[in-house]
Formats: C-alpha cells, sequence, structure tokens
C-alpha cells in the first residue's frame, strides 16, 4: 500500500511538471528564420519552390551569369560582392570560409542596388574539376551546379544569399 501510493504522487507530481511550464510561443533564435533586413534577390533566376536558378547550355558553352538585386527603397547599395563560392549542390553558407572553394580573388564592385557575377564554364571546370558539368539527358533530374555570395552592403553589412543553381542543359 505504501509503495503503491509513493508511486501515486510521483506520477502526480510528472504529471503537474508537464503543464506547469510556461509555452510563451517564443523558441529564441535557434529555431527563428534568420531573414536579413535587407533581401538579396536574384533578377534574371527561376525559382519553382527550392533554391532560385537559371539554365546554361553547355553546348553553347554559356556564361554563368547571376544579377543580384536588393530593393530600391532599402535605402542601401550593394559595395561589393566580397566572396563568391561555387561547387555541386552540397554547399552552404559556411563553405565560404573554406579558401579552396572561393571563386574570386577580388571583391566584385556593385552598381547601386545590383551587382553581377559571371563565369565561364571552362573557369568553373579549372576551378571546381571534380563537379560533374555533362547534362543527364533527362529534363526531370537536370545537372545542377550552385553557389552562394556573400554580399557586402554599403554600410558594411554582410549578408549571405541562399544557395543559387545553374542548371546545365544539352
Amino acid at each position: 500500500m505504501k509503495l503503491t501510493l509513493i508511486k501515486g504522487v510521483l506520477l502526480a507530481a510528472m504529471a503537474l511538471s508537464t503543464v506547469a511550464c510556461k509555452d510563451d510561443l517564443e523558441y529564441g533564435t535557434l529555431v527563428r528564420d534568420n531573414r536579413p533586413a535587407v533581401p538579396v534577390t536574384f533578377t534574371n533566376a527561376t525559382t519553382y519552390g527550392g533554391n532560385p536558378f537559371i539554365e546554361i547550355s553547355r553546348a553553347g558553352a554559356t556564361p554563368i551569369t547571376f544579377t543580384l538585386s536588393i530593393p530600391a527603397g532599402s535605402g542601401r547599395t550593394i559595395k561589393e560582392i566580397s566572396r563568391v563560392v561555387g561547387g555541386g549542390t552540397g554547399i552552404n553558407a559556411g563553405s565560404l570560409n573554406t579558401s579552396s572553394l572561393v571563386i574570386n580573388t577580388a571583391p566584385i564592385a556593385g552598381t547601386g542596388t545590383t551587382a553581377t557575377f559571371t563565369m565561364t564554364q571552362a573557369a568553373f571546370a579549372a576551378k571546381y574539376p571534380t563537379v560533374v558539368l555533362t547534362p543527364t539527358g533527362n529534363p526531370a533530374a537536370p545537372r545542377e551546379i550552385a553557389f552562394i555570395f556573400l554580399v557586402t552592403l554599403d554600410d558594411n553589412t554582410q549578408i549571405v544569399t541562399q544557395q543559387v543553381r545553374a542548371r546545365v542543359l544539352a
């Protein structure tokens, strides 16, 4: 009887402890959206859900060009694209700290609220020889290469863009 009473009291204490915590719906910085005050968009890219992408022709050796833009009403301008990282689709924001992945040796100057990054497919293949540029031939699963940019604004605020991709077509 005594053991049953002790178990009952412990069970009641555990039940009360689960409802006694205040749920204020503030989850902290670990689970909040990490959105910059000034968003960077890619004006020449298309998106269907995930990452924005451009299409390049392997046969025509189309250059890889991304036009980065910030809203004109933000009151800011793009000073430079400080770093560009490319590679397979597994790159992420942490890749900006890996010097062997960084493409540009000098910052790329911005013009007002836009900045443009251009790279030839040959230069990409030379920089990342292990990344395959051959089209898959399957339009439902195209070959993609990825890029991430570190953009510096005129007030020295730095923004890491989302991953953007270039789909390699035949």
